[in-house]
C-alpha cells in the first residue's frame, strides 16, 4: 500500500502530460482524480492503522505500516517506507491540499496544462516520499526531487505582471537556496554513514540502524548542523528566508498553496523525524539557539508582514512568523509542545493555503496585488472579504480554530522549562493581530476605487474555501483525533531527547 501513495501522484502527473495533446481539459480531471485518490488512501489508512505504534529508543523499528525492498545491496540502500501517526497526518494534509491546488488552478492555468499538472503532481509525489522514506538515501532523493518541478512551476507559470525575468529570478533563487542546503545535508548523511561504517563495519542508510550510531560530541554537533541548516532553509528560518517572499510573490496560486501548505512542513517534519532522534545530544545542546531563532522569526516575520503592500508577500512573511512557533514547540523538549507543533503545522497548512487561494481569487477580479490600489471591496465583492477576515483572525490564533489549539499547546507545553521564551513569544501574537487586521483593512475597507460590483465567487471557489473553514474549525473544536494519532510519535521523540540531555550536559 505505501508505494502506491507515492506512485499515484507520479503516474497521474505522467498521464496528464501524455494526454495534453488530446484534450486540454483532460489533464485537470486526471490530476484531480489522482489527488483525490491519494487523499482517500490516506484517510483509509487513518481508519485502519494502529497509530499507537511509533519508533522510540526502546524499539526504533516499530511502525504502524512498513514496506522494505532491497535497492542497492552493496551500499546498503533500500526502498524502505514506513508510516506512523506523524507521517500519516502529513500525508493526509498533502492529499487534501493537492486536491485544492488542482481546483484553484482550474481556470488560472491555460498554457501547457498537461506539463503544469505533471510538475504539480510530481512535487506532491516527492513530498509524500519525504514523509514516508526511512532510508536516508531515499529521503534525500525525494527531498531534492521536489526542487526541479517547483522551479518550473514558478518560472513558467508564475506571475506575469512583473515580467518573465522577475519570475525566473525568483525561481532561480529558490532553487539555489534549497539546492545548496540540500548538498550540505548530503554531506552530513554521508558523514553519518561513514561513522557508522567505521564503528560497525556495515554500510547502511537505514534509519533504524543509523539511530544506533555512536558519535563523539564534536562530530555529532557538526552532523546535526548539516541537517538543521538544510531544514532551516526550507522552514524557512531567519536568516535563510530570502527566497520565500519572492517565490510566493511570483508563484501561481497552486504553487503558493503547495509551498506554504506542504513544502514548509517537510522541513519541520525533517527536524522532528531526523535531526532530533539521530543527534539527540547535539539537539539538546542546540535547543536554546533554535528557540532563539524561532523568536527572531516570529517578530521579524510579523514586522515585515506589516510593512508589505503586496498582499501575497504579506502572507508569505506571516508564514515565517507562524513557523517560529512550530520551531519553539519542536525544540522545547516537551511532548505536549511537540504535539502542539504538529497541530500548528496542520492548522497553518490549512489557513495559509486558504489565504493564498483567496489572494489568487482577489487578483483575478482586481488584477493587482497592491493593497494601496484596493480598498472599498467589502461592498463590491460578496463572500471573499468575510472569508479573508475569518482566515486572518484564525492565523492570529482565534479560539475555536486549529491555530489557537496549536499555539496554546506549544506555549503551555514549553512554559515549564522555558518561561521567558514563552513570555516573549506571546508578544508575537499581538503583532500577528496587527498585520492580519491591517491586511483586511487595507484591502477591503476605505474608499472604493469604483462603485461597480465585481464578479462574485463561483461554486468551485466557495466550496474550496468553505472546506478549509470547516476543517480549521473542526481542528479547533475537536483536535483529539489528530492529537491521539501524533501522540506515540511525539512520545518517542521526547524519549530520545530525555535520554540525551543528561549525558551531554556532563560532557560540556
Amino acid at each position: 500500500m505505501l508505494p502506491w501513495l507515492i506512485l499515484v501522484p507520479f503516474l497521474g502527473g505522467l498521464l496528464c502530460w501524455l494526454v495534453e495533446r488530446v484534450n486540454q481539459t483532460l489533464p485537470r480531471w486526471i490530476a484531480l482524480f489522482a489527488m483525490g485518490l491519494l487523499l482517500a488512501l490516506g484517510l483509509w489508512l487513518w481508519l485502519l492503522g494502529d497509530y499507537r505504534l511509533a519508533p522510540s529508543p526502546a524499539d526504533a523499528g516499530v511502525w504502524a505500516m512498513e514496506y522494505r525492498q532491497v535497492w542497492i545491496a552493496r551500499l546498503g540502500i533500500n526502498l524502505h517506507l514506513a508510516l506512523d501517526g506523524l507521517s500519516l497526518l502529513m500525508v493526509v494534509l498533502t492529499g487534501l491540499l493537492g486536491v485544492l491546488s488542482v481546483l484553484c488552478s482550474w481556470n488560472e492555468i491555460q498554457r501547457h496544462v498537461g506539463f503544469f499538472h505533471l510538475n504539480l503532481l510530481w512535487i506532491l509525489g516527492g513530498v509524500v516520499g519525504v514523509f514516508l522514506a526511512m532510508d536516508l538515501f531515499l529521503f534525500f532523493f525525494f527531498w531534492e526531487m521536489m526542487l526541479v518541478p517547483m522551479y518550473f512551476l514558478i518560472a513558467l507559470w508564475g506571475h506575469s505582471g512583473d515580467g518573465k525575468k522577475t519570475r525566473i529570478t525568483a525561481a532561480t533563487k529558490f532553487f539555489i537556496y534549497t539546492q545548496a542546503s540540500g548538498l550540505l545535508m548530503l554531506v552530513a548523511i554521508l558523514g553519518l554513514v561513514l561513522v557508522h561504517y567505521l564503528n560497525s563495519g556495515v554500510v547502511t542508510f537505514d534509519y533504524a540502524r543509523l539511530l544506533e550510531t555512536e558519535l563523539t560530541p564534536g562530530i555529532e554537533y557538526l552532523l546535526m548542523l548539516g541537517f538543521f541548516i538544510a531544514f532551516a532553509v526550507k522552514f524557512p528560518l531567519v536568516p535563510f528566508h530570502a527566497w520565500l517572499p519572492d517565490a510566493h510573490a511570483q508563484a501561481p496560486t497552486a504553487g503558493s498553496v503547495d509551498l506554504a501548505g506542504i513544502l514548509l512542513k517537510t522541513a519541520a517534519y525533517g527536524m522532528i523525524r531526523f535531526a532530533l532522534p539521530l543527534f539527540p545530544n547535539a539537539s539538546a545542546e542546540f535547543a536554546p539557539i533554535a528557540m532563539t531563532l524561532g523568536l527572531i522569526g516570529i517578530f521579524y516575520g510579523a514586522l515585515l508582514a506589516f510593512a508589505q503592500t503586496d498582499i501575497k508577500r504579506l502572507v508569505a512573511y506571516s508564514s515565517i512568523s507562524h513557523m517560529g512557533f512550530v520551531l519553539i514547540g519542536i525544540y522545547s523538549g516537551s511532548e505536549l509542545a511537540l504535539q502542539g507543533a504538529v497541530i500548528l503545522m496542520l492548522a497553518h497548512g490549512l489557513s495559509a493555503a486558504a489565504l493564498f487561494i483567496l489572494c489568487g481569487q482577489l487578483y483575478e477580479r482586481v488584477h493587482t496585488r497592491d493593497m494601496r490600489q484596493m480598498g472599498g471591496l467589502w461592498r463590491r465583492l460578496p463572500w471573499l472579504p468575510p472569508l479573508s477576515l475569518f482566515f486572518a483572525v484564525a492565523s492570529l490564533g482565534l479560539p475555536g480554530t486549529g491555530n489557537f489549539i496549536g499555539e496554546f499547546l506549544v506555549l503551555f507545553g514549553a512554559f515549564a522549562a522555558h518561561p521567558w521564551v514563552v513570555v516573549i513569544a506571546t508578544f508575537g501574537l499581538v503583532l500577528s493581530s496587527v498585520y492580519s487586521l491591517a491586511m483586511v483593512h487595507r484591502a477591503y475597507f476605505g474608499p472604493a476605487s469604483s462603485p461597480e460590483p465585481l464578479p462574485g465567487l463561483d461554486g468551485r471557489e466557495i466550496g474550496m474555501v468553505l472546506t478549509l473553514v470547516v476543517l480549521l474549525v473542526l481542528l479547533g473544536i475537536y483536535p483529539q483525533p489528530a492529537l491521539d494519532t501524533a501522540q506515540a510519535s511525539a512520545q518517542g521523540i521526547r524519549q530520545w531527547l530525555g535520554t540525551a540531555i543528561t549525558p551531554f550536559a556532563s560532557i560540556r
